[in-house]
């Protein structure tokens, strides 16, 4: 049933029963971040409508609004949902079992072409257990394994319903690094070969979809794609599906930008670029977006050399639109972690970090940006997607953890194995046996 309420005068009103489906809802008292970097507003107020932000920000008292959920936050944070990118998030249930992990496709034919879409598990506990760590939306993908290509990557929601994808085939993923040189025959030079071979066949394919009666690419002529997966990439070349490269080392980027002088309707993402820092005035040139990892400051591989804590700070500094990643696809949870570190960096002596609303941005708005979703999630703004969460503290303090998350509008259970574990032995009888040896 709706209520009228009137905005100011909310203080004894409490969250109504969780819904099944999306309703409207008002959250009042909050110290909101609209997550697009600017500072936190304290006494905010966010109104939900079908699914969608109408208003965040300082209500006029007085102000009415009929509404079906009222969440009184009593000055917690709340922000938009947190977008992670790049994941693996629903590809894998135990990913040391092959039968349940489709992260990778080590016997396939195909490489382009292979569609993550498909393979999307919602009720996975690593979706369960993200969202409960306050992550709303990820771009998700395969991992390269027999070629450069891992495949087509999707936007997906965690809410844990039976339509999980949001944009199937939003980018296509590869890597040109030390990993993509390996996988290509053993140097740098055969990985750039492939791929521009590759973009040939597909730029050939651009406006003939389709089986064809006879042969347009001859035999000679493919060099190593089947048919389906050169189709793949004509919405690669035609600049209508992102190209996230995978890349580190400063060589390595400079020789990604060229690749727009050849394909000037590419539209190319950086995925780590560890040594960015080192070219940021030539990446910021070229408008390429960045996702990166903050925590990486030790030089792991040869690629590495240049690590830097101060990467991604560097990076914004010059102009780079950069969005962070967590140090592994399949464990996104540390994302806050991440951008909190690079707020604590703005006090280290010389060392580049970033400042609380930018690093927050750089989980939320920026990577929702890069993945084509700009203003529609992971802000709080008239439009975008009612994905709210309320936090018990600072949420890029380690120890603040969710306490609601609503996606689009809609209360999130965020129990999973992992709080049902906890649940189950935190007050444990130590003197009856384990529940495994009940008989």
């Amino acid at each position: 049933m709706k209520r009228l309420l009137t905005l100011g005068a909310v203080s004894a009103l409490a969250l109504a029963a969780s819904p099944a489906l999306a309703q409207d809802m008002v959250v009042t008292n909050a110290k909101l971040v609209i997550g697009d970097g600017s500072a936190p507003i304290e006494g905010g107020t966010v109104i939900v409508e079908a699914g969608k932000v109408v208003f965040a920000g300082i209500a006029a008292p007085g102000q009415t609004y009929t509404t079906d959920v009222v969440v009184d936050a009593g000055g917690a944070w709340v922000t938009p949902g947190i977008f992670a990118t790049v994941t693996t998030l629903g590809l894998s249930d135990v990913s040391a079992v092959d039968e349940s992990n489709d992260i990778t496709a080590r016997q396939t034919p195909f490489s382009a072409a292979l569609d993550a879409a498909t393979a999307i598990n919602p009720t996975s506990q690593h979706i369960l257990v993200h969202k409960a760590a306050g992550i709303t939306r990820a771009a998700t993908a395969m991992l390269p394994t027999g070629s450069i290509f891992a495949g087509q990557g999707a936007i997906i929601d965690l809410d844990g319903d039976a339509n999980p994808v949001v944009q199937a085939r939003a980018f296509q993923m590869i890597n040109l690094g030390e990993g993509g040189a390996d996988r290509a025959g053993g140097s740098r030079a055969a990985a750039h070969a492939l791929l521009r071979a590759a973009l040939r066949e597909a730029q050939a394919l651009v406006g003939k979809p389709g089986i064809p009666e006879t042969t347009e690419i001859g035999k000679d002529d493919e060099v190593y794609l089947s048919r389906f997966d050169a189709e793949a990439l004509v919405p690669v070349v035609t600049g209508k599906q992102k190209l996230y490269v995978a890349v580190d080392r400063m060589a390595d980027i400079r020789s990604v930008l060229a690749l727009k002088s050849d394909y000037p309707r590419l539209d190319l993402v950086l995925v780590g670029a560890t040594e960015g820092w080192l070219v940021a005035d030539e990446i910021a040139a070229a408008g390429v977006p960045v996702i990166a990892n903050g925590l990486i400051d030790l030089p792991e591989t040869f690629e590495q050399l240049g690590a830097t804590q101060s990467n991604a700070g560097r990076m914004t500094k010059a102009g780079v639109k950069v969005a962070i990643n967590a140090a592994t696809m399949q464990d996104p949870r540390r994302l806050q972690q991440v951008a909190g570190n690079l707020v604590a960096l703005t006090k280290m002596p010389g060392a580049t970090g970033m400042e609380w609303g930018q690093a927050f941005a750089a989980i939320s708005s920026v990577p929702a940006e890069i993945s084509g979703m700009g203003g529609r999630a992971g802000v709080l703004k008239p439009g975008a997607m009612g994905d709210v969460v309320i936090w018990t503290d600072d949420p890029l303090e380690v120890g603040s953890v969710p306490t609601q998350v609503f996606i689009g509008g809609v209360a999130q259970d965020l129990t999973n194995h992992q709080t049902r574990l906890r649940d189950r032995y935190k007050t444990l009888d130590e003197s009856a046996r384990p529940k495994a040896y009940d008989w």
